[in-house]
């Protein structure tokens, strides 16, 4: 058995066997991983609340060669989303980044600056305060995972399209000038465009203490969302669920 520890984001636990809980984990070291918390059900005592989903733990586990789940020993909070306020576009906002980091991220592939995305962003979902933190997220997620399209220039004539709005689709690659927009386009404005462009050279703690326009940030939220699904293959349930809130405020 190899000992080891790191830091850690708990993604999400469900039960396993009679009293055991099977853990998935992003860790700093080692990149998504999954382990057994054993008699996790049955006693609380080893890992307390440090369990719940987007805790961030120093996690201590062993694993053996050529077997797929480690064995969790012990975890340590480091932070705890329970620690503040919560409600539930909070909740909703907590399982949307869970979610997209469960989906997107291979195992056992570590991921450095994803994981230090997540670090800020979770410190930012506030009660009241989550649609900056969560279309920040959704940006750098893109762009970390290569699949941001380029913004400035239509994907099918070439034209310069910074400053004006883009169109793109659901279904393809790139955004495009009005006239050779797809059927399903959707339109991204030009307000929308330049705040992607604030996202992308600044940090979500200062962003957040601004004010923005709510509109041009639910249309920048959407399309973030929209390409990670894309990419995905798949609809974020808590995408839907985040959007039915109605509190995905500024």
């Amino acid at each position: 058995m190899i000992q080891r520890q790191s830091e850690a984001i708990v993604l999400r636990a469900w039960p396993f066997q009679e009293a055991d809980l099977l853990v998935s984990l992003f860790t700093r070291e080692q990149g998504r991983i999954k382990g057994v918390a054993r008699h996790a059900l049955r006693s609380r005592r080893r890992f307390g609340g440090a369990l719940e989903p987007m805790t961030h733990v120093r996690a201590t586990y062993a694993e053996r060669p050529r077997q797929e789940l480690v064995r969790l020993d012990a975890f340590e909070i480091l932070s705890s989303p329970l620690s503040r306020p919560i409600d539930y576009a909070r909740t909703a906002a907590l399982q949307l980044v869970a979610e997209v980091l469960e989906e997107a991220l291979p195992e056992q592939a570590p991921e450095d600056a994803v994981f230090r995305l997540a670090l800020a962003v979770l410190e930012e979902i506030q009660v009241g305060s989550t649609s900056v933190p969560v279309t920040y997220f959704a940006l750098w997620m893109n762009r970390l995972m290569g699949w941001m399209p380029e913004l400035g220039h239509c994907v099918v004539c070439g034209l310069d399209l910074r400053g004006g709005a883009v169109w793109y689709s659901a279904t393809s690659d790139g955004v495009t000038c009005s006239d050779d927009r797809r059927n399903s386009g959707i339109a991204l404005s030009a307000e929308s465009a330049a705040i992607a462009g604030r996202i992308f050279r600044g940090t979500v703690r200062e962003l957040a203490k601004e004010q923005w326009p709510s509109q041009a940030l639910a249309n920048l939220q959407r399309f973030a969302l929209d390409t990670l699904e894309r990419h995905l293959e798949r609809k974020l349930a808590s995408a839907r669920v985040l959007t039915r809130t109605g509190k995905n405020t500024l």
